[in-house]
């Protein structure tokens, strides 16, 4: 008879996060009459990788008042008895029952809260499986307004759970001719989630306008809002934006990042030279940094890790953020920019200038005249960095002058440009190694022999075949795909540099200059991600306008699982 993993026994001994991460999970606990203890058994799927945790697991068993025994399970059995676990319901110290956030969860509450007959033949269906990680927090739940209200209120705030915990970035609720449908974004994808009736995405539409504060009867006009919770102990923010489409009204939330304790340049940068150079870049006594990339790309992230380790108690930081997606803390100020009160990026800056500031952030340089007001900035002593829409450092350059910034405050100002970009990282357990072949040599560059590694991806039908089988891969659940990495580069501005932006050079002739002075594209770069088998030569295609690379390996574009 095989054993049940109870939720309470993972819950007292680890947590379903640890359990997941470390692929084990505690099973029932036997008495052993020889020495009147309980013996708990724990099953692991690697005994190899047990002896760098088993002091762990032993010592926080024997404070919960067991011996320990390991046997090993499968990885897809350990997998199978935690997905188990984690739909039982369980009762806190304090008698409060804890709601369930399975797929079957939000169903039944778009389910009650449609009560509209006439749609009863459109389906509630989930467009993949639940067979990726959950992210359980092992802390008791406190309990939101909203899980204590109305169904809807239920499905709404369950939503933007599983969505925070799960990895997306952004949540898009769009209506369809006879339907609604959402879709998230994740690792940088949008896939498919949930479809439901009409009526349920109406209500459900508005229950997350009312959430952001914005006004549920205006249903012909775009409107901007905010939704912000607590849960768990940790702030939730939402960025909310609507507009009105064809067939109803459109939501996207984008999910704002609160938890600055991970910013570190040395985690988000992988080369050192960059990373050297890029230090002291930011040393620098003035100037402006420009970071670049589209929308998505991780400048904000990048920006938040380097004011945090210019943070040193001695200096006077301040942003201008829209929205502020980051908690920096510290002795960093940061103000949000509010276009309905006239509260500007140029209208901010000149009243940082009159604060007495040494480090100066504005979030976004989008017009001519917060470009030129942050090169001011720059040449009166402080040091300013701001974000631009740009492919590359180069083109950086051209799109300033573009601006119409004179190319002397930019070569007086301008220390450098970081262009950066997110690509997906292959999955370490289920990508395979090749030997790469005459157009991927062409391609890339890299040597004839050169091993690299290829994503297994799952079309549809294979991923849901697997998935019952219990033999889809546990850490990226056929995607082939699991996280995201940094791809970078960095233009300093030389004396080289100067004199071509003096000239009028084009873009291509700019980035020519910077490459022979030792720049790293980001084409080379991701190069050298491939070589050291983080990512696929798919994702540099991604990122590199090569419309004639036809790829030929056995990389393929599928449906993609679920969260």
């Amino acid at each position: 008879m095989e054993r049940i993993a109870s939720r309470e026994l993972i819950e007292k001994v680890f947590s379903l996060a640890y359990c997941r991460e470390h692929v084990l999970v505690p099973l029932s606990a036997e008495i052993n009459r020889s020495t009147n203890t309980e013996k708990l058994t724990i099953a692991v799927a690697n005994f190899s990788y047990l002896s760098s945790i088993s002091d762990f697991i032993k010592k926080r068993v024997n404070e919960v008042g067991y011996e320990c025994q390991f046997i090993e399970k499968k990885a897809v059995e350990i997998q199978f008895l935690l997905d188990q676990a984690a739909q039982e319901r369980i009762i806190n110290s304090e008698g409060i029952e804890t709601y369930d956030f399975s797929d079957d969860a939000i169903i039944d509450a778009l389910k009650a809260a449609n009560d509209d007959d006439s749609q009863d033949e459109i389906d509630y269906a989930f467009d993949f499986e639940d067979s990726e990680d959950e992210q359980q927090l092992a802390e008791t739940i406190d309990l939101s307004a909203e899980m204590l209200g109305s169904q809807i209120q239920r499905a709404a705030a369950n939503i933007l759970i599983r969505s925070t915990r799960n990895n997306v970035s952004d949540i898009h609720l769009e209506p369809r001719s006879d339907c609604y449908k959402i879709r998230v974004r994740r690792d940088g994808v949008m896939q498919n989630y949930v479809t439901f009736p009409t009526r349920a995405g109406i209500k459900l539409t508005a229950c997350y306008k009312n959430m952001a504060g914005m006004d549920i009867a205006e249903r012909r006009a775009s409107q901007d809002g905010k939704i912000k919770r607590k849960f768990e102990g940790q702030q939730m923010e939402f960025r909310c934006s609507t507009a009105p489409a064809k067939y109803g009204e459109k939501i996207v939330m984008r999910i704002l990042k609160s938890d600055a304790e991970t910013l570190s340049l040395d985690k988000l940068i992988s080369n050192e030279k960059i990373k050297y150079n890029f230090r002291r870049m930011i040393n620098e006594a003035n100037g402006i940094i420009i970071v670049c990339g589209p929308t998505g790309s991780g400048k904000s992230t990048t920006l938040a890790s380097a004011l945090r380790e210019k943070d040193n108690g001695e200096l006077n930081i301040v942003t201008a953020e829209e929205p502020i997606e980051y908690d920096l803390g510290g002795n960093i100020q940061q103000f949000p920019v509010i276009r309905a009160k006239g509260q500007t990026f140029p209208i901010l800056l000149r009243t940082f200038l009159r604060q007495d500031p040494d480090v100066i952030l504005i979030g976004e340089t989008r017009d001519p005249e917060t470009a030129e007001s942050s090169m001011d900035a720059a040449e009166t002593g402080h040091l300013v960095f701001t974000t631009l829409h740009a492919n590359s450092a180069a083109s950086s350059l051209t799109r300033l002058v573009d601006m119409n910034v004179p190319t002397y405050k930019l070569n007086a100002s301008l220390r450098g440009v970081l262009a950066q970009r997110l690509i997906r990282k292959v999955c370490p357990s289920c990508s395979v190694e090749k030997t790469i072949n005459d157009q991927e040599i062409a391609f890339t560059g890299l040597p004839r022999g050169t091993q690299i590694r290829v994503a297994t991806v799952l079309k549809g039908e294979e991923k849901k075949q697997r998935t019952a089988e219990r033999t889809i891969c546990t850490r990226c659940s056929g995607s082939g795909y699991q996280g995201r990495i940094g791809t970078y580069e960095l233009l300093r501005v030389s004396g080289k540099i100067k004199n071509a932006i003096k000239a009028d050079a084009s873009t291509q002739e700019i980035e020519s200059i910077a490459v022979s002075e030792g720049m790293l594209t980001l084409k080379k770069y991701t190069v050298n991600l491939i070589k050291e088998g983080l990512t696929t030569i798919s994702e540099l295609k991604k990122i590199s306008n090569s419309e004639d690379f036809d790829l030929d390996h056995n990389e393929k574009s599928v449906d993609l699982p679920k969260w």
